[in-house]
């Protein structure tokens, strides 16, 4: 019997999706539509704890019981990749904590070349800016960042250029 790593070749395999919980599905809406300009593929839509369609099976499967119910919303973002906002009942008063040493997800990112501009849009739509607007090579190449915080305390970075972009040339030089 042959070993398994000699006989699957490794590739890149392309991003998909991401899941955030929210206190309020419909104001986190507004805040990706409107301030992110994410496109709505499936409007807030009620899932019910049951066994008899393929999607309560599943979120028992991903959940366990006695959820009752929760909502959920799809988002898009230009490149295709899948935005998905749940609201769940038992979440509403837990707020996020920022714990980036804690092993597990601390941040997604997503880019616009106007970072200035999309910062000030999340900030006055309620978010808040973390750190300075920081340049990775400054005087040599334009590609700035910074971290931000929508109005649910859920930390994002904002790139002006693309990921390959930023790191390609070594930025921790």
């Amino acid at each position: 019997m042959s070993n398994l790593n000699e006989s699957v070749k490794t590739y890149p395999r392309a991003f998909s999706h991401i899941g955030i919980t929210v206190p309020d599905l419909d104001a986190a809406v507004k805040f990706y539509t409107e301030v992110l300009g994410f496109y709505t593929i499936m409007p807030p839509t009620l899932v019910k704890e049951e066994d008899k369609t393929a999607i309560g099976k599943m979120c028992i499967d991903v959940f366990g019981k006695d959820w009752g119910t929760f909502r959920i919303a799809h988002l898009s973002t230009s490149d295709k990749i899948g935005f998905e906002l749940f609201e769940f009942k038992q979440s509403k008063d837990l707020k996020p904590r920022f714990e980036p040493f804690r092993t597990g997800l601390f941040h997604f990112s997503i880019q616009d070349s106007d970072v200035e501009g999309l910062v000030k849009k999340i900030v006055a739509a309620g978010g808040k800016q973390r750190m300075p607007i920081d340049e990775y090579y400054p005087g040599e190449k334009p590609y700035r960042m910074c971290y931000v915080e929508d109005p649910f305390g859920n930390v994002f970075e904002i790139y002006s250029h693309s990921y390959e972009l930023h790191y390609s040339d070594g930025a921790y030089k």
